[in-house]
């Protein structure tokens, strides 16, 4: 079965409106959806189907060996906007610490930055511990948005997404090294 050449990256653009819903469904939906429960159930559920779609692009295009420059630039950062909606979200309504997403926020954006930067030049894929990366904060995040305090308790769940965002702090920062040091060393190579 032939699949069209742009539907990789036609999904992958698709991630970057529903990001801006997913946010604005998250507000409405309040902390713990307090405000409106089965909206943040929405917003979650959202976020999960959104977050999804990063692997069936990426499935997609090399399956059917349609990998392209576009992809490889623009997965990312549709990525970057649907977590940093979460995680931003997710401080506005006070449920995760500002630091924390600042922190993850300034990794994840310096990282984009230098990959729009140097573009120009090649295109730089993410490495297997930048998707590593991604995949868990899909998880962490799809854990803290979905109002699960109402089936298991508010304390168990605020302790399991505690350990999570641990968990993603790490692995976003020794990423954003990984990252670094692989750019510094390209670099030494090709001077």
């Amino acid at each position: 079965m032939a699949i069209p050449r742009q539907l990789p990256n036609a999904i992958t653009v698709a991630r970057i409106p529903l990001a801006v819903v997913f946010f604005v469904l998250l507000l409405l939906g309040g902390t713990y959806g307090l405000t409106d429960l089965a909206v943040r159930w929405i917003a979650a559920v959202l976020f999960i189907v959104a977050i999804s779609t990063d692997w069936v692009d990426g499935y997609l295009a090399r399956r059917y060996d349609i990998v392209s420059d576009f992809g490889k630039l623009w997965d990312p950062i549709a990525d970057k906007l649907l977590t940093g909606a979460g995680f931003i979200g997710l401080a506005i309504l006070a449920e995760l610490n500002w630091w924390v997403v600042v922190v993850i926020l300034v990794r994840e954006w310096g990282i984009t930055i230098h990959r729009l930067i140097v573009a120009k030049e090649h295109v730089v894929a993410a490495a297997w511990m930048g998707k590593l990366k991604t995949a868990v904060q899909g998880v962490a995040l799809g854990w803290a948005l979905l109002p699960l305090h109402v089936v298991i308790g508010l304390w168990p769940w605020v302790l399991v997404t505690a350990v999570l965002m641990i968990i993603v702090l790490i692995l976003t920062v020794a990423s954003g090294i990984d990252y670094i040091v692989a750019q510094v060393r390209g670099s030494r190579r090709s001077a």
